[in-house]
């Protein structure tokens, strides 16, 4: 294939794991490989995402694994029966990137941190042959078919036999997903999703007292339930943020597409905080009960049911002041503290982004079928999944894919 393609270009466009991995698959198959990106350096959500431990992936069974990806599974699939989390996990280890699995079952790298291995590939990729354009913004085609970047010393066109667009989600546009290419399909007639919030935070509509004692307090070792519209049961165990609006982290993030889903249904959503998962009603009904002689209710609470700081908050905040007086009630709401959630957080706060091109308008080889030799991948594409290593794994698979894709054009058409 080296030599046939060898006269071959193909401009990828955007610079995190998705357009990466498509310029790795693209120079290894011979072909010239130019990659773009408007942003000073490339890579720098994957930068961002890795600030407190570079998730790369997942250790867990492949059939929950494929479940994280929801109504999207069926199109993930696929792209992961080439290179899942193993081969992941085993490209990274080529990089002389040790990696261990957590307690959660999370993969990282051995040193935690993101920065060390995206060095490692860009030498690689440097050493191969990718050229890389920064400060390139894409302003999509010219009447000829050439693409169009404005750059700091004006437009400057590119002629390629394909392209790879991996343009990122709507999220976090300050590290360059924007979203800004989204009319640039749309005027070609790409269907696309409008773009959501996914693995986000929630407004709950704090008292200003509330706000500004316990916004930046993590909530820990607590278990929420979540019943969905579709009547599933989902119960999680973890931490979770307050912040100054409401709700944010892990155990909110996992929930965040159903939660986003019931609210936009049904103006609000309602969960149910459990803080004290390790004993049972009974128990915290009889701790409670027992006299507390002139101890406030606070120092009542963390003695007889280490309830205290922001738990405590939280059950002055939600819970009527005549429940304190009644045992059952005060303890019922310690076991299921409901907390109605009335709107996500904007996009630009987003971890991630649901919506983008729509699967539908790809082929297999995630190549537009109305625009042959252009290829999608990454956040662009309407998928989402809750962080753990799922969202990393899916933009480098699927760059994986639309760079073999690539290849596979030109070596052998539109077939």
């Amino acid at each position: 294939m080296r030599n046939k393609l060898s006269a071959k270009s193909v401009a990828v466009i955007g610079g995190g794991p998705a357009g990466l991995m498509a310029a790795e698959v693209l120079i290894q198959g011979g072909v010239q490989v130019d990659l773009y990106d408007a942003m000073p350096s490339v890579g720098r959500k994957f930068l961002m995402a890795g600030k407190g431990g570079m998730n790369i992936t997942h250790s867990e069974p492949m059939d929950p694994f494929l479940s994280r990806y929801g109504a999207r599974r069926a199109q993930i699939k696929p792209l992961l029966d080439t290179f899942g989390p193993e081969a992941l996990r085993e490209w990274v280890h080529n990089l002389g990137i040790a990696t261990f699995v957590g307690t959660s079952g999370r993969v990282f790298p051995a040193d935690m941190k993101a920065a060390p291995l995206l060095r490692a590939w860009l030498h690689r990729l440097r050493e191969a042959g990718v050229n890389f354009h920064m400060r390139h913004r894409w302003c999509g085609w010219n009447e000829n078919g050439a693409l169009r970047f404005a750059t700091p010393q004006g437009e400057h066109t590119a002629n390629v036999d394909a392209v790879v667009l991996a343009l990122g989600g709507g999220s976090w546009a300050q590290l360059g997903s924007d979203g800004a290419w989204v009319p640039l399909l749309a005027q070609r007639g790409i269907p696309v999703v409008p773009f959501q919030p996914a693995n986000c935070g929630f407004d709950v509509g704090w008292s200003e007292y509330f706000s500004s004692r316990f916004a930046g307090h993590p909530v820990k070792a607590v278990t929420v339930t979540f019943t969905d519209a579709a009547g599933r049961f989902h119960h999680r165990q973890g931490d979770l943020m307050v912040t100054a609006t409401g709700v944010e982290g892990g155990l909110i993030y996992a929930l965040s597409a159903l939660l986003r889903d019931e609210i936009a249904a049904t103006g609000a959503a309602v969960i149910y905080l459990d803080l004290t998962p390790g004993k049972n009603l009974p128990r915290i009904i009889a701790e409670i009960a027992h006299p507390r002689g002139s101890r406030s209710m606070a120092s009542h609470l963390q003695s007889r049911a280490s309830i205290k700081g922001v738990k405590t908050g939280l059950l002055r905040e939600l819970v009527p002041p005549s429940d304190f007086a009644n045992p059952e009630h005060l303890a019922a709401s310690i076991k299921s503290l409901p907390l109605r959630l009335i709107a996500p957080r904007p996009l630009d706060e987003a971890i991630s982004s649901a919506g983008g091109v729509a699967f539908e308008a790809l082929d297999e080889c995630l190549m537009v079928r109305a625009m042959p030799g252009v290829f999608c991948a990454g956040e662009m594409l309407d998928w989402e999944a809750p962080t753990g290593g799922y969202l990393l794994t899916a933009c480098f698979t699927s760059g994986r894919t639309a760079g073999l894709g690539a290849l596979a054009h030109l070596e052998y058409g539109n077939i």
